[in-house]
């Protein structure tokens, strides 16, 4: 009996996995939301159930907002009939995706705030003078 229970444990640990994404930045500190959900500061690491393509937010104070996609794609060991074959045996499989995210510094940052208020008004500016002529 014991044998047969050592054996049914060993089966069922040995399709153990994770998966997970590594999501780090420049600057580090960055907010980080995955389709809608936020998942922290970079650098962060966050589990994941399925591979595919991802909405991706990443904000820091005195950079642009990035909003963009990414992809999680599957190993080799994740496709069928591999799949089967590496999901029930040892050892455990720990899969992680990284993604590195490179913000830009805001305008609000790179110019005094005298030289920004001038840009933003003739921005301003000339955007009405398109707008007035149609």
């Amino acid at each position: 009996m014991r044998p047969l229970l050592l054996l049914l444990g060993v089966a069922l640990l040995a399709g153990c996995s994770s998966r997970r994404i590594a999501i780090t930045s420049e600057p580090t500190g960055a907010l980080v939301t995955v389709n809608d959900v936020e998942v922290g500061r970079t650098p962060v690491e966050a589990e994941f159930t399925y591979y595919g393509v991802y909405d991706v937010r990443v904000e820091a104070k005195g950079f642009e907002p990035l909003r963009t996609r990414a992809r999680a794609n599957a190993p080799f060991y994740e496709y069928p009939p591999v799949d089967f074959i590496a999901s029930t045996t040892p050892p455990a499989k720990d899969t992680v995706i990284r993604w590195h995210f490179r913000l830009e510094p805001s305008l609000e940052s790179t110019l005094g705030s005298e030289e920004f208020e001038r840009t933003l008004l003739e921005r301003a500016r000339t955007l009405r003078g398109k707008v007035d002529t149609k």
